[in-house]
């Protein structure tokens, strides 16, 4: 069976909501996986005994005496070695578990991760991966957070690891690609994004070309491409898009009298929108590059978002992403 490390101490609302996550996801894996939770057993425990009916559930608590707060660096981190996240990606190393999520500090998770597992040989820099809601369906974003400042090649090996990512989620086999730029001109752009076009055009990837930020929710691209200081940007304004949806809907209902009626006979497609624009509903972004699953989670994530993250690591579990990667990074540079 596979088995999923959840850091049942990361995260804002730790170990409550995300225990709770983890009860839930292991309640409907139908024997699919087992969720591991990891941390603080004499805090774990009582969580998982307010469920009902837990003892036949697949899941188990693997005890860290220690955990990462949102605010302590990375190297600081790394040097608790029984913290939760350390525990999590060393049972992953040792083989004992098939992925990690956390929804703990991110710079401690990449960093536990990196040192963890190591990176797939080949690839120069991980990169974090978020699906966004668009008007064609959905688009994954990357890198979204884990570098700064790439170099060309690095773009384009997050679009080779964006295109297999999304293959194997979607099914779809040829991911259009498209690099974020300033204009949909190839001349246009920054000198990185001049060079990165460069070569992604002679790739074998389904290379569209440049697109602008108001492409991106427009679905054009089934994956863009870009460095993490600009994706991360864009990634905390689209998750904000959620709360001015509810937000702007609450004033106006309030505001006319047949407007409360409608919204009444409205309410389940209110409820779609809303879930639409939801960050938990994709569940976590995954870390694409290194030698295991590790799936990073939001850190208000609720059960809800808990829940898919875990499914989402179940999926890259299954479906072997690494795999994937390793060998058609292979075949690129024997092409090269």
């Amino acid at each position: 069976m596979i088995k999923i490390a959840l850091d049942a101490m990361g995260g804002d609302n730790a170990p409550h909501d995300i225990v709770h996550g983890g009860v839930e996801a292991a309640r409907h894996s139908k024997g699919r996986f087992e969720v591991v939770l990891v941390g603080d057993k004499e805090r774990i425990q009582p969580e998982i005994d307010r469920h009902f009916r837990t003892h036949d559930l697949p899941i188990s608590i693997e005890h860290a005496s220690q955990s990462i707060t949102m605010e302590e660096q990375p190297s600081i981190a790394l040097k608790k070695k029984d913290s939760s996240i350390s525990v999590a990606i060393r049972l992953q190393r040792e083989k004992k578990v098939h992925g990690v999520i956390s929804a703990g500090n991110t710079g401690a998770v990449m960093a536990a991760a990196l040192f963890g597992l190591g990176r797939i040989e080949g690839i120069r820099r991980p990169a974090i991966g978020s699906l966004l809601p668009t008007e064609a369906g959905r688009t994954l974003l990357l890198d979204v957070g884990a570098n700064s400042d790439c170099r060309p090649e690095d773009l384009l090996q997050f679009a080779l690891m964006g295109s297999i990512y999304y293959s194997h989620l979607f099914g779809d086999m040829s991911p259009k690609i498209g690099l974020l730029s300033v204009g949909h001109e190839s001349v246009k752009g920054n000198d990185t994004t001049l060079k990165a076009n460069a070569l992604l055009q002679k790739s074998s990837l389904n290379f569209i070309g440049n697109v602008e930020g108001g492409d991106i929710l427009k679905g054009k691209t089934n994956v863009v491409i870009c460095d993490g200081f600009v994706g991360n940007i864009i990634l905390k304004f689209a998750e904000s898009l959620h709360s001015l949806f509810k937000v702007s809907m609450g004033r106006l209902v309030r505001k006319y009298l047949f407007s409360q009626i409608g919204a009444i006979l409205m309410r389940p497609t209110f409820d779609g929108i809303r879930k639409l624009f939801d960050y938990q509903e994709y569940g976590g972004a995954a870390l694409l590059g290194i030698k295991g699953v590790c799936v990073i989670a939001h850190g208000r994530s609720s059960t809800r978002a808990i829940q898919n993250s875990i499914l989402a690591a179940y999926k890259m579990a299954v479906e072997d992403i690494n795999s994937h990667i390793r060998t058609k990074l292979t075949e690129y540079l024997q092409d090269d």
